[in-house]
């Protein structure tokens, strides 16, 4: 149950700062109005979200708090079917949990959204669906790519957590103009259910194609290491 917990706790520190540091900012969609500093710092926000959840609950979930995440570690051996489906509830929880705690600070103030993910006019460069699709789709796969990559042995576990932090804000960095940046079908689905309207409509591509981008992470990566020695495991 202890990891559970851990997860929905990562998972709700991951969107209230993440995406309330997007609302601050004035939020991922309707055109590029917060410049490059608040797509810098909305960036940084969700990397050093993830640093700091990796060291307060790393070792006792692995920090996935991301069901797309948590995918790829089932595809590889690295989760039970059972523990995925109470890793994928909790992190969803704890996403609601994190919208919800951000409606609430935001709610009698001149700030709006949720931090929801878009595409054409909801997102920053006007993407259609497929383009967002396909962008979802590579942000996750390199994401999680690098995560199983600095997962996979003792020689990197001390520095995988300033590693997949640093990751999760480069893929921000050119994501964020173009669909929001999603990777993370928890991190979507709650604020997207909280601002409603077309985010709430458009919610399935940034569900759909994270777990998309996370099978192919997860296939590959077992694919490279199929006959890697247990000694490097």
């Amino acid at each position: 149950m202890k990891k559970y917990l851990a997860e929905f706790l990562g998972t709700m520190i991951l969107v209230l700062f993440g995406c309330g540091t997007a609302v601050v900012c004035g939020g991922f969609t309707g055109g590029m109005e917060m410049g490059f500093l608040g797509v810098v710092a909305i960036a940084l926000a969700f990397g050093l979200a993830i640093v700091a959840s990796a060291y307060a609950i790393g070792d006792i979930s692995g920090c996935h708090v991301n069901p797309a995440v948590s995918l790829a570690m089932l595809i590889n051996g690295k989760l039970t079917f059972g523990d995925f489906i109470g890793y994928v509830i909790a992190q969803v929880a704890g996403a609601f949990a994190g919208s919800g705690i951000l409606k609430l600070i935001t709610a009698n103030s001149d700030l709006s959204g949720a931090g929801a993910n878009g595409y054409g006019s909801l997102s920053g460069v006007g993407l259609h669906a497929g383009a967002a699709f396909v962008v979802e789709v590579i942000l996750t796969f390199v994401f999680i790519m690098t995560i199983l990559g600095v997962t996979r042995t003792k020689k990197t576990a001390s520095i995988a957590r300033l590693i997949i932090g640093l990751t999760l804000t480069f893929v921000h960095l050119i994501g964020i103009p173009l669909t929001g940046t999603s990777v993370n079908p928890a991190r979507s689905l709650a604020p997207a259910i909280f601002a409603g309207g077309d985010a709430l409509k458009q919610v399935w591509l940034f569900i759909l194609a994270p777990f998309v981008g996370a099978i192919l992470a997860g296939l590959i990566h077992k694919a490279f290491y199929a006959n890697a020695e247990e000694s490097e495991s």
